[in-house]
């Protein structure tokens, strides 16, 4: 009994339900920060509406913060290595415009 205890030393079991692992699309990422945490919420801007929504917030310590940049970039490095360079277009002013909306 001992020697599992020693094994599962170290190691969180994370659970992930049906809802989250849907995941929420996001096209825009605003940051802000204080001195004790970093904000980001992630929006969904729709084509032809001017109103948008938070899809979802996630609070982060400055520590935090820091090790999910690293992760993010050794993460972006390793799919660039994989697939190919990611292009960087310009950022479209805001609004962003999708192009011509139709009508139904």
């Amino acid at each position: 009994m001992s020697e599992k205890k020693e094994q599962n030393k170290g190691q969180i079991n994370i659970e992930l339900d049906e809802q989250v692992a849907e995941g929420t699309y996001s096209n825009l990422a605003i940051i802000n920060h204080s001195v004790s945490e970093f904000v980001v919420d992630f929006v969904n801007i729709m084509p032809g509406k001017p109103k948008a929504k938070v899809k979802s917030r996630i609070i982060l310590t400055p520590q935090h913060a820091k090790r999910f940049l690293k992760a993010l970039g050794e993460n972006v490095a390793r799919f660039e290595q994989a697939h190919g360079e990611i292009k960087d277009y310009e950022q479209p002013p805001m609004p962003l415009n999708f192009g011509p909306t139709g009508e139904a």
